[in-house]
């Protein structure tokens, strides 16, 4: 699989989770929202690292 497409795939579940969190902080306990939170940074961190190793 190419590097960029694995770039564009991590970005877009970090959005989704994004949204997530946002809605979440709203709605859910704030364990939930916290949970979600450090998994969107994760996907983030990432995509990020194959963004300036790759380069």
């Amino acid at each position: 699989m190419d590097i960029d497409k694995i770039r564009n795939v991590l970005n877009i579940i970090f959005l989704v989770l994004a949204v997530a969190a946002v809605i979440l902080y709203f709605t859910a306990s704030f364990k939930v929202f916290m949970y979600t939170c450090a998994a969107a940074i994760f996907f983030k961190g990432v995509e990020f690292f194959i963004r300036f190793t790759n380069r």
